[in-house]
């Protein structure tokens, strides 16, 4: 009986030990796998931050203009003119005053507990 007993336990010492050692390589090579997920993240970062770099120098007005003064006649470029963006007296006034009855009306009616939508709601179904 205590044979049985002494040999299962060995038995089932060694599958443990297996499953130590084959968990603690699992682990090893899931670190490993994020060790270089971050160094990729951080060289795709850094190759970012040069790419932004590069667009903005070339996006400067200086590098731009040969580039248009050669091309003016074939995309048919032409300067603008200020009356192109629009004058003041085309945009909407403002209300002279607020509606201030009107704006009364509403608080009272949320301080008494009606909301206007959902009555406006309810009436419309």
């Amino acid at each position: 009986m205590i044979r049985t007993l002494n040999i299962l336990l060995v038995i089932t010492s060694i599958f443990a030990l297996v499953g130590v050692y084959s968990l603690k390589y699992s682990v090893e090579d899931i670190a490993g796998d994020k060790t270089a997920l971050q160094r990729s993240i951080e060289r795709q970062k850094s190759d970012l931050s040069l790419l932004k770099a590069d667009w903005a120098f070339l996006n400067q007005p200086a590098n731009v203009a040969p580039i248009v003064d050669r091309h003016t006649a074939e995309l048919n470029l032409q300067t603008l003119s200020q009356d192109q963006f629009g004058t003041f007296t085309t945009l909407p006034m403002r209300l002279k005053a607020p509606d201030t009855q009107a704006l009364d009306s509403l608080f009272q009616s949320l301080n008494s507990g009606v909301d206007p939508i959902q009555q406006i709601i309810s009436e419309s179904n």
